[in-house]
């Protein structure tokens, strides 16, 4: 009998997935690829201030408006939660699960009970998400989220929507800072 391979940690020490610590669920055609793309997550990992400039938040509440990416589920996802103290904004979950092709799909959830599919891509310094097809809520827009590290503590992004996929205008833009 050969040995049982020890399991890879992340940096929480949560496993990597391997032939003894495998990922349950559905079957994936190819594991490493789903592997790699999950260990590409890794620079998100931690806590992040946000930073919205359009809806700047008073100095006394700055403070309180956070991301935090970690994994979850022995690492098969990574969650991401932020909480902002403004009432316009909705605190959010969102789940990021590695697909079998190597890019990702977000499950977002909010505080108004919006539930949405975005495509994501990662590939350790540039981010997008995108939803163009309706999910669990209508499509009434399109929506996409561009962002990219200005260094290893700084993500600079916008959000943007459009009536019809094609011509795209700027929601706001937003700001994290690594805090954690």
């Amino acid at each position: 009998m050969s040995p049982v391979p020890a399991p890879r940690l992340w940096s929480n020490g949560s496993f990597v997935p391997n032939e003894a610590f495998p990922i349950r669920g559905d079957p994936m055609s190819d594991d490493e690829t789903r592997t790699e793309a999950l260990a590409r997550l890794e620079p998100l990992v931690g806590v992040w201030s946000i930073e919205v400039p359009a809806f700047a938040f008073p100095p006394e509440l700055a403070d309180r408006a956070r991301m935090t990416n970690e994994w979850t589920l022995g690492g098969a996802y990574l969650l991401q939660r932020s909480s902002v103290p403004a009432p316009e904004a909705p605190d959010g979950h969102c789940l990021i699960e590695a697909k079998p092709d190597g890019d990702y799909l977000q499950h977002y959830f909010d505080s108004r009970g919006v539930t949405r599919v975005y495509a994501m891509t990662f590939d350790g310094r540039n981010w997008t998400l995108e939803r163009r097809t309706a999910d669990f809520t209508p499509l009434s827009f399109h929506q996409r989220w561009t962002a990219a590290f200005v260094d290893d503590d700084r993500i600079d992004g916008r959000w943007e929507s459009s009536p019809d996929g094609a011509s795209w205008e700027l929601d706001f833009d937003l700001t994290y800072r690594r805090v954690g």
